[in-house]
């Protein structure tokens, strides 16, 4: 079964809990002091896109809301699935701008919830599929994604390790450190890989 066949699995989820997203900035906290892991100042929703000009317009209308302030622009990418995701960035995400502070991470979840509660609010909740948080260490040689499940109302690390392969000691570790900040997903049959998923590479 694949990544996203498992998501929209009709299983009972548990409610979604959004404020969950805002316990974000504590862990980027605990995976810089712990893990040497810091974020890289790119996140990204994705979502299944419905049909029709109703929600065309909602999605035209959160992409201007999140492009209102002065960051770079908000960019909407369909994967390899058919798949849609909303990606913000802070201006620190560029090469050259600086380190991503904690006020940008505040702002990057601060967007993440916006597209979230905006899409769940209009009836959409059903198409969320998760949420994403990137970082990487010093040199750029590790990557993680904070991924956030929307039907489930928890967290997991992704770890990609090149190709289609994972770091599964990195996951690991980064799931015990994070453990009391964060509702993890203690079902790892649910950490579900996602390569390749914009958000994870922030010069992509």
């Amino acid at each position: 079964m694949s990544f996203w066949r498992a998501l929209l699995g009709r299983s009972a989820p548990a409610r979604p809990d959004l404020d969950a997203l805002f316990a974000l900035p504590s862990a980027a906290l605990t995976l810089r002091a712990s893990v040497g892991l810091r974020p890289t100042g790119t996140a990204s929703v994705a979502y299944r896109a419905a049909e029709g000009a109703a929600f065309a317009d909602l999605q035209r209308d959160v992409t201007a809301l999140l492009d209102a302030d002065d960051g770079p622009p908000v960019r909407q990418v369909t994967d390899d699935y058919g798949y849609s995701w909303l990606v913000v960035r802070s201006h620190q995400a560029t090469p050259g701008e600086g380190e991503v502070t904690d006020a940008d991470v505040s702002g990057l979840v601060t967007d993440l919830h916006a597209v979230n509660s905006t899409l769940e609010a209009n009836g959409y909740g059903p198409s969320l599929l998760c949420s994403l948080l990137g970082f990487s260490d010093e040199g750029g040689g590790r990557r993680l994604g904070l991924v956030y499940l929307y039907k489930r109302g928890t967290f997991y690390p992704f770890a990609p390790a090149g190709g289609q392969r994972r770091d599964n000691a990195l996951e690991l570790q980064v799931e015990a450190a994070i453990g009391d900040d964060l509702p993890m997903e203690k079902d790892r049959s649910r950490w579900f890989p996602v390569y390749g998923a914009p958000g994870l590479d922030p010069s992509a």
